[in-house]
């Protein structure tokens, strides 16, 4: 979870640096999507509880 946390600062920063708008906005969606990725597999419950 904190490499996401990493890879979601990094964006934010190099946004403030103001580079290459295509690959600003591609690098915000890559953060975003591990982001709600890590988030769902979070909330999600086990497939097959253990008996």
């Amino acid at each position: 979870m904190a490499s996401i946390w990493r890879d979601f600062l990094i964006a934010v920063v190099t946004a403030l640096r103001k580079p290459d708008e295509r690959s600003l906005a591609e690098e915000r969606r890559r953060a975003v999507e591990r982001l709600a990725d890590e988030t769902i597999r979070k909330h999600q419950p086990p497939a097959n509880p253990p008996e």
